[in-house]
């Protein structure tokens, strides 16, 4: 196979462009489908005149529908799309850039999907999708999965599909609300896993930001230590990986902090910690949640990020940690290894 696609990239260059292209439209139809045809212009960055004559050539294949509403892709489309995805990797150097991100983080495993976050919504949707399909496969019964707040994370929620196998996992969140839109917390996205996945889940109701009177009082209700010891149970969690600094300021951090963070050279964030370029923890903050030796007890942990602005936070936050699996872009991947 690797010498077969080695002469194709030799002798047929365009044509593998032109499968490339091919196969982006059918993936952007599929995650925004139904999907009309000046909507994927703009996403594709392609003109009206070629992605009509492209959109033309997989209707005659019969690999898409068009109604009034939008494209759709057909069963057979939505096979072959699926059924094209190691072999595009493959030829396209993306299990190769794996190989090689996963060796230079020095954890289990690397998913790369293509394109820029940074460039692309529609990208994070795609790092979500991968990011269910991994939760269908490592399910067990009877687990217990934990997942974090932001919008990378929201996107595995809004991929995930009805999995009878996922019907007696519990999903949770790792902790309280920032206070900011609701469907970017974690509470909001475990019911969302949840009601998706045909699994069931239990809700926080705390701030994630207490202060230590307040937190001891909490801490001691009953109902928080029977949440606290469901979480601890967690065999997998999910989390994003976010910027250090604009973490601190969403949660309204105070002038110090902020000023701390920039003097231990804080580049990452990740469960409420602040880490530094050398994956060292620099700063944290006291919450109600899942906390950082809790973390030595999960299985896996699944880390979906992505967008080249990312990369220096990944590195801080992903870089040599236990049972690691990243899940992340194309732009963030090739950044890193830089």
């Amino acid at each position: 196979m690797n010498d077969l696609i080695r002469i194709q990239k030799t002798l047929l260059p365009d044509l593998l462009e032109v499968m490339r292209k091919r196969y982006e439209i059918l993936r952007h139809i599929h995650l925004m489908q139904p999907v009309g045809r000046r909507s994927l212009t703009s996403v594709l960055s392609m003109t009206e005149r070629v992605l009509r004559a492209e959109v033309d050539f997989l209707r005659g294949q019969g690999l898409i529908r068009i109604e009034s509403i939008g494209m759709h892709l057909n069963e057979r489309g939505q096979e072959l799309l699926f059924a094209m995805e190691d072999w595009v990797k493959e030829i396209f150097g993306l299990t190769e850039l794996e190989q090689e991100l996963a060796a230079k983080l020095q954890i289990d495993q690397v998913i790369v999907v293509p394109g820029d976050s940074d460039q692309s919504e529609w990208v994070k949707k795609e790092i979500g999708r991968h990011g269910a399909q991994l939760l269908k496969k490592m399910v067990i019964p009877n687990q217990v999965v934990a997942v974090a707040g932001g919008t990378t994370v929201m996107a595995v929620a809004e991929m995930m599909t009805p999995a009878p196998s996922l019907k007696s996992t519990l999903f949770v969140p790792t902790r309280g609300g920032l206070g900011e839109a609701v469907e970017l917390e974690a509470n909001y996205i475990a019911s969302v896993l949840a009601k998706n996945s045909g699994g069931t889940y239990r809700l926080m109701h705390v701030p994630d930001q207490l202060s230590d009177e307040a937190y001891r009082t909490i801490i001691r209700e009953p109902h928080i230590q029977a949440m606290l010891e469901t979480l601890r149970q967690a065999r997998i969690v999910i989390h994003g990986v976010g910027d250090a600094k604009r973490m601190a300021k969403r949660r309204k951090s105070t002038p110090h902090l902020l000023q701390h963070l920039d003097q231990t050279g804080a580049v990452g964030e990740a469960f409420g910690f602040y880490f530094n370029r050398q994956g060292d923890i620099v700063s944290r903050f006291r919450t109600v949640g899942l906390q950082h030796d809790d973390l030595k007890q999960v299985e896996y942990k699944i880390a979906v990020a992505g967008g080249a602005s990312k990369a220096e936070a990944i590195i801080a936050v992903c870089a040599n940690a236990e049972r690691q699996i990243l899940i992340t872009d194309e732009a963030a991947a090739e950044q890193i290894l830089k």
